[in-house]
């Protein structure tokens, strides 16, 4: 097996009686699932013996961990249903239900975007993206629905991607957030980063980060407990209508990452109170989305309706207002 490296290491005293996956998750960067794998693969070794990960470490065992070289995963194709809003043999605007990876990573490589567009289009997605990721230019998170375009050869996905390096890309999102923003109508610039505290997450940085702009308008308030936000984006980083509007203290609706903790406690009815603190996704929807075509040169917009569920969040918030 190919190595990318291999790490040597050796248990003090006060290591002793530690579980093995837990000695070695602590004295390196892999999580402890990925150190269980490691080990249940043979890939952790001590004299060349095979151990389990609940072996209890000793001061003075060594062990070694061999490192295997990463290997894309080839998706394959599958036959998914695709709402497709527009198709040349240039390029292809889906509309994304919420719940749907766009590309295969961190351990999902079935039932994404890429799988349903390898099906669909067989050999003519862009290779500029590569194994893993065909076509793709841009993405939206699992848990947003609406759309996105792909590219199907590379002539179109290197002139997508530099529309969107201009900022020249139209994308109009609808956010259910709690609260009502003040003033109703603004652009937030804040630059967005790895959070120092949880690198799994995003955050809004003093220093550092990359630049990120958000126009956004209240479209309509919900009293004082929610409202519906119309965000543009001017720039793409990850996560930044989520960071950006978590950072003003109104937390989308269903954000399980950014509005953890977030909660409607004013006197409302029981049951909408609860669909709302309940809701099973983050409220955000890529509604509209234009570009020049890069073959034709013509100006291409769409726009697409709230998916059900959120038609359905809109009219038990509408209903607490009339």
């Amino acid at each position: 097996m190919e190595k990318e490296k291999n790490i040597f290491l050796t248990v003090l005293e006060n290591e002793q009686g530690l579980r093995l996956d837990k000695f070695l998750s602590l004295q390196t960067s892999f999580s402890r699932s990925q150190i269980q794998r490691l080990i249940k693969n043979g890939y952790v070794t001590s004299d060349d013996e095979v151990l389990s990960a609940d072996y209890k470490v000793k001061t003075g065992d060594s062990f070694d961990i061999e490192v295997p070289e990463p290997k894309d995963a080839e998706p394959k194709p599958q036959n998914i249903p695709l709402d497709i809003v527009f198709e040349d043999s240039d390029l292809i605007v889906v509309n994304k239900p919420a719940g749907m990876v766009v590309h295969p990573g961190a351990g999902v490589y079935d039932n994404t975007l890429v799988n349903a567009l390898l099906y669909h289009s067989k050999d003519s997605l862009s290779g500029i993206g590569g194994v893993k990721r065909p076509g793709i230019v841009h993405r939206i998170d699992k848990e947003t629905s609406g759309l996105l375009v792909v590219a199907k050869n590379d002539f179109t996905h290197i002139g997508l991607s530099e529309q969107f390096e201009k900022h020249s890309i139209e994308r109009t999102y609808y956010a259910f957030v709690y609260g009502v923003l003040s003033p109703l109508e603004g652009v937030i610039e804040a630059n967005i980063g790895r959070s120092k505290y949880d690198r799994k997450k995003m955050a809004v940085l003093t220093s550092g980060g990359k630049s990120a702009v958000t126009h956004y308008k209240v479209k309509e308030a919900f009293q004082t407990y929610a409202s519906l936000v119309r965000c543009q984006l001017e720039t793409g980083r990850t996560h930044q209508i989520r960071v950006h509007l978590s950072s003003k203290g109104h937390h989308l609706i269903g954000d399980k990452v950014y509005g953890a903790n977030s909660k409607t406690s004013l006197k409302i009815p029981a049951l909408i109170k609860t669909y709302i603190n309940t809701f099973p996704r983050q409220a955000l929807h890529a509604a509209t989305l234009g570009f020049l075509h890069p073959r034709t040169g013509e100006k291409l917009f769409f726009e697409t309706d709230f998916p059900s569920d959120l038609k359905d969040l809109y009219q038990k918030l509408h209903s607490l207002v009339y």
